[in-house]
């Protein structure tokens, strides 16, 4: 029962709309067909649109011949693709980012139009030695390059090697000479330590190729590897500025760490200015002492000389064995003799005086060596030590409580100001040999305006702005969809639902048919239609006859 029920409701609907397509004109039709085609793409490219892709960078910055080999190989994958800024870039959804990256690198994608040591791979068979030499060259310097690129700011790189051709002879040898152009994202630099690490990466890249003979360029024209040389030459040295920086900024730090728990963190202001001796000495002296205690002196050698001669008068005679005996040791007189010429006391006169014996010559040479204290000295001073340090330490007023809670502000006592200055100066190592300085200050800070920061208007704010947007869309779509079902279908429907005049014979004006139909009765709760009906169905029942005249008259008029 239920099927046959859905089954004369389909068929009804069927018929109904058969009735309404047959009341209405062919320009009607048309323009009915071309409101629902209208609303359906409205509401298709509002769907579509509310639901874009998120699409992400693939690859940027390729040369042409790689985004057409790019290009090729996503139809081949069958992976959506779109083009951005100008073409400088290549859009893939999102979700298939990493998935297509991975399948173009297996093919060797992009290409980045360098080549490496895989060009030596297609070597063929008879190629010279100037040519091999020159795919060699061609290799190195797009290994280099491809080196350099992997740095996070570069973005492309060109490297140029001028090997001169090696000789048997050691005074025509001539060093090799390198180029690098580097291409920097925008708004990217390199500092020393990048830069020299480049340098350092080509000069050991290619033997025998010095430090000084690598040059770096960036795309605007600035030489870069002048940096090292002239800070060598000014003494100026971006890393010592920075050590000295962070050393003053390590002072601060434990001043205020030290001063804040008392005082708290706004209360207290503190700079340190360090002098630092980044001279590089080495002293080397010999310093020679002298022997102060000849007790405490070691010997090194020691060397004794004595001789002894007589001279003079002496006994006299034949040599015999007496004169020829050895002389007698030597022995001072204890009396001074007489002169020769005086006579001897208790002799008798006229006895000749007696000859003295005359002592010998004696000569005694000694040399005694010491050794020699010596002390050697080899000094080298350590690079960044501090030559002085200067500080200075603002405290605010402290903030005290009465106890009727009204707050004010009162200066530090002396007692309270030396305690400050002692723990800043053990905090900071102070030290009166090196010539420190510490100026502790005691006074109000001035009030602090809190910067307000203007808050946007709603109609400025970027999430407000892409709702508004979002909003927009929908009713824009919404108000186009509107107009169409209000303006041109609903009109449509109201002339197909206008009954159609009862078709009579014209040439039968008083069969009295058209009298005895009465008119249509307006009711609201009613449709039209059922209401044609249940006329034509009472005019059945209470003349048939007329009814059958009408038909007949219907039939043999379309005949």
């Amino acid at each position: 029962m239920a099927v046959e029920t859905e089954a004369i409701t389909v068929g009804g609907t069927q018929s109904l709309v058969r009735g309404y397509l047959s009341r209405i004109s062919s320009q009607q039709k048309m323009g009915l067909i071309v409101a629902i085609s209208a609303i359906v793409a409205l509401m298709a490219a509002g769907w579509m649109w509310n639901r874009a892709p998120d699409d992400k960078v693939l690859f940027s910055n390729i040369s042409d011949r790689d985004g057409g080999a790019i290009v090729a190989a996503l139809q081949q994958m069958n992976v959506p693709y779109k083009f951005a800024e100008g073409g400088g870039a290549i859009l893939v959804p999102a979700s298939q980012v990493h998935d297509v990256r991975l399948k173009l690198a297996s093919q060797g994608l992009p290409k980045g139009g360098l080549v490496g040591f895989e060009l030596m791979e297609n070597q063929k068979f008879g190629t010279s030695q100037f040519l091999e030499q020159v795919n060699f060259q061609r290799a190195l310097e797009g290994e280099l390059a491809r080196s350099i690129q992997s740095l996070s700011a570069v973005s492309g790189a060109r490297v140029h090697l001028a090997m001169p051709r090696q000789s048997v002879f050691m005074r025509e040898q001539q060093k090799p000479s390198a180029s690098v152009l580097v291409n920097l994202h925008a708004g990217r630099t390199l500092d020393t330590q990048q830069i020299s690490a480049v340098l350092h990466l080509v000069s050991s890249s290619v033997p025998n190729l010095p430090l000084k003979n690598v040059t770096v360029v960036d795309q605007h024209g600035n030489l870069l590897s002048k940096i090292d040389e002239l800070n060598i030459n000014t003494g100026l040295d971006p890393s010592q500025l920075k050590y000295v920086q962070a050393l003053e900024q390590s002072y601060i730090k434990r001043i205020e760490a030290i001063l804040s728990p008392i005082f708290g963190h706004e209360n207290v202001r503190a700079q340190v200015a360090a002098d630092i001796d980044f001279a590089q000495s080495e002293h080397t002296s010999e310093i020679y002492k002298p022997n102060q205690n000849p007790a405490d002196s070691v010997v090194r050698s020691q060397q004794t000389s004595e001789s002894a001669s007589r001279s003079g008068l002496g006994e006299g005679g034949v040599p015999g064995a007496l004169s020829n005996q050895p002389p007698a040791p030597a022995t001072a007189p204890v009396t001074v003799p007489p002169p020769a010429n005086a006579a001897q006391p208790g002799a008798a006169p006229g006895t000749p005086p007696t000859i003295p014996l005359v002592p010998p010559n004696t000569r005694k040479d000694s040399t005694i060596n010491y050794e020699v204290d010596k002390t050697v000295q080899h000094i080298r001073k350590p690079v960044g030590g501090i030559k002085r340090l200067s500080a200075a330490v603002v405290i605010n007023h402290r903030q005290v409580t009465d106890q009727n809670g009204v707050t004010s502000s009162r200066p530090l006592t002396e007692a309270e100001k030396a305690q400050v200055t002692d723990l800043v100066k053990e905090a900071m190592g102070f030290s009166n040999e090196r010539g420190d300085t510490l100026n502790v200050v005691n006074s109000p800070f001035a009030d602090m305006e809190k910067e307000t920061t203007p808050e946007l208007p709603l109609w400025k704010q970027t999430e407000m702005i892409e709702i508004a947007q979002q909003i927009g869309k929908t009713v824009l779509i919404g108000g186009l969809i509107l107009y169409l079902v209000v303006g041109v279908l609903k009109p449509t429907l109201k002339r197909m639902n206008v009954p159609a005049p009862p078709l009579l014979p014209a040439e039968q004006p008083d069969d009295g048919i058209a009298q005895a139909i009465p008119a249509p009765k307006q009711a609201p709760q009613v449709s039209q239609h059922e209401e044609t009906l249940a006329l034509a169905r009472q005019l059945a029942r209470d003349d048939p006859k007329m009814v059958a005249n009408v038909l007949k008259q219907w039939v043999a008029g379309h005949e």
